[in-house]
């Protein structure tokens, strides 16, 4: 119970202390609110980033993979990406879909896709440069794709280009302004379109699987608006392995399914990329474990010097106070109650410098994430993070001055001028 005591009348001389120094207060919690403010501004913006990245490839699973003209990524063991290499590249065709599925044992899934802009019109309405994706069947089991209103299409619509359309619940608030869209007749480049169903709201993700801006229709009546046959128009062929099948056997298949379609001997190089999700989820191992190393390092010098800063304004305090130090020693205070007093008073400084700093952080995450598509959250693990750093900067940074104070003799404090 004594000690109890001693430590409420230190907190509470401490208190007193930070309320009777308004400025001096306010200039030591500048240094640590910088400080915290910039550490976890940067562990919560990593934290964010990977969790939307993580999501983008959990969304479309391990075993998907995408057969481009582009590979993503520089060749395994290089860093330079040799674009002039892939310029002369074929692009792959929609014949290919049905080749790979008739050739591949493991293929549980694929669709050709394609993309282009074009001016969407209903009535006064109208859309500039939206985005068109035609694709075949399958695309709704690739992507989990969920229509919200209306029906998705019938194989034999896609097969025969049934000028019928769906679409994305931003790109319908644009067009009929919340009224609903089933039904209506839609123009694109001059051809009419019945729209027969809108997609369910999804949000952006870092492969473009989002259909909230797009207007989807089926590469048979793509073709009569746009020559993807024989331009390239970042053709695509998404496919997905079945459930359980070894992801090194299906990407081996795949390739040589590839390479028999497209007449490469044996020792000709591919020409056609393989793009796995799973790669860049590897990646992005390393990928984040620099940029915590480099936040920590940032953040790690904004609070060394805030720390520095709450150390000199408590070593003023100590000598501001000397005479009072003095008196309480000459009434009884023992040593440890002046080091308490002291080391209270930097702790929570440090604490609501770094509570200022957190609150900062959240009010930044409110207004990035309103500004972009990206939803930034400030974590339990990092409000934690800054409360315990904030704390531990408080109590090394106040440690020595608060020694300093408790082993003060008090005839000379009290005489101290």
């Amino acid at each position: 119970m004594i000690l109890f005591r001693l430590i409420v009348e230190s907190f509470s001389f401490s208190v007193n202390s930070l309320r009777t120094n308004k400025l001096r207060t306010v200039l030591s919690l500048l240094g640590i609110t910088i400080g915290i403010f910039a550490i976890i501004s940067v562990f919560t913006v990593i934290d964010s980033l990977e969790k939307y990245m993580r999501n983008s490839l959990n969304s479309l699973g391990t075993n998907m993979v995408f057969v481009q003209k582009w590979p993503w990524t520089p060749p395994e063991g290089e860093t330079e990406y040799p674009w002039w290499k892939y310029l002369n590249r074929p692009f792959p065709k929609q014949e290919d879909v049905e080749e790979i599925r008739r050739r591949s044992a493991l293929t549980d899934r694929a669709a050709f896709i394609v993309g282009f802009n074009a001016t969407v019109q209903f009535g006064n309405s109208t859309a500039e440069n939206a985005e068109i994706l035609a694709s075949t069947y399958d695309l709704v089991d690739l992507w989990s794709l969920e229509v919200e209103r209306g029906r998705y299409f019938t194989e034999s619509e896609m097969l025969s280009g049934t000028p019928i359309a769906i679409i994305g619940s931003e790109l319908a608030d644009e067009l009929f302004e919340g009224t609903d869209p089933i039904g209506k007749s839609i123009k694109v480049k001059g051809s009419r379109f019945i729209v027969v169903g809108e997609y369910k709201q999804k949000g952006t993700d870092m492969f473009g699987t989002s259909m909230d801006k797009r207007l989807h229709i089926s590469t048979g009546i793509a073709a009569s608006l746009v020559d993807f046959r024989n331009r390239e128009m970042g053709q695509a062929i998404s496919v997905k392995a079945k459930l359980g099948a070894d992801n090194d056997l299906f990407i081996a298949e795949l390739e040589g399914v590839m390479r028999n379609i497209h007449s490469l001997r044996p020792m000709e190089e591919n020409d056609f990329a393989i793009n796995e999700v799973s790669v860049i989820s590897n990646r992005f191992d390393a990928f984040f474990m620099v940029f915590n190393i480099a936040g920590t390092v940032i953040g790690g010098f904004s609070i060394l010097v805030g720390g520095f800063g709450i150390a000199n304004i408590m070593f003023v305090s100590v000598k501001e106070r000397t005479r009072l130090i003095g008196i309480q020693k000459s009434l009884g205070a023992k040593r440890y109650f002046i080091l308490l007093e002291f080391i209270f008073e930097a702790v929570i400084l440090s604490l609501i410098g770094g509570g200022v700093g957190l609150i900062l952080v959240f009010v930044g995450t409110l207004i990035a994430s309103g500004m972009s598509d990206m939803n930034l959250v400030l974590s339990l693990k990092n409000i934690v993070l800054g409360l315990f750093v904030s704390g531990i900067i408080g109590l090394i940074a106040g440690f020595i001055p608060a020694y300093v104070a408790s082993k003060l003799d008090p005839v000379v404090a009290m005489n101290a001028g």
